[in-house]
């Protein structure tokens, strides 16, 4: 394992090839970093949902509108930041997806997802923003 901090920043246009590749980048980052294979896949996941969600829903897959990301790799952390050019939205008004009345709904899951596996989540400004953080030393 080797020490290398990682400082990753970062647009592209809302395609969701594009998303897979930053993906890739922050999974090695992550492993040469030291992080076990259950953080890598939390992160990796968390990611992926918040980056689907800011071309899907945010950019309503706009090819003209970017996703701005940037994030750090550490050995003890890794920090995200993710924003989108759409209106935004009120996390605190997606439904529970675990919640009897909408289980078989399929929206919500994505933020629960991300809110179940990162340390830290915060949605910013109007909700197109969103910053996350996980501890390494959480439990895998």
């Amino acid at each position: 394992m080797s020490d290398r901090h990682v400082n990753v920043e970062m647009s592209f246009p809302s395609d969701l090839s594009e998303a897979r590749r930053i993906q890739a980048d922050l999974v090695e980052a992550l492993q040469s970093n030291g992080y076990g294979e259950s953080h890598v896949f939390a992160i990796r996941l968390a990611v992926e949902e918040a980056l689907a969600n800011a071309i899907k829903h945010g950019n309503q897959m706009d090819p003209g509108k970017h996703v701005h990301v940037t994030y750090t790799v550490t050995a003890d952390r890794f920090d995200i930041r993710i924003s989108d050019e759409g209106p935004g939205f009120n996390p605190t008004e997606v439904p529970d997806p675990t919640a009897d009345e909408n289980i078989e709904r399929p929206c919500g899951r994505g933020v629960y997802i991300i809110r179940n596996v990162m340390t830290t989540v915060d949605y910013i400004g109007k909700g197109n923003v969103v910053v996350m953080t996980k501890l390494r030393g959480d439990p895998e």
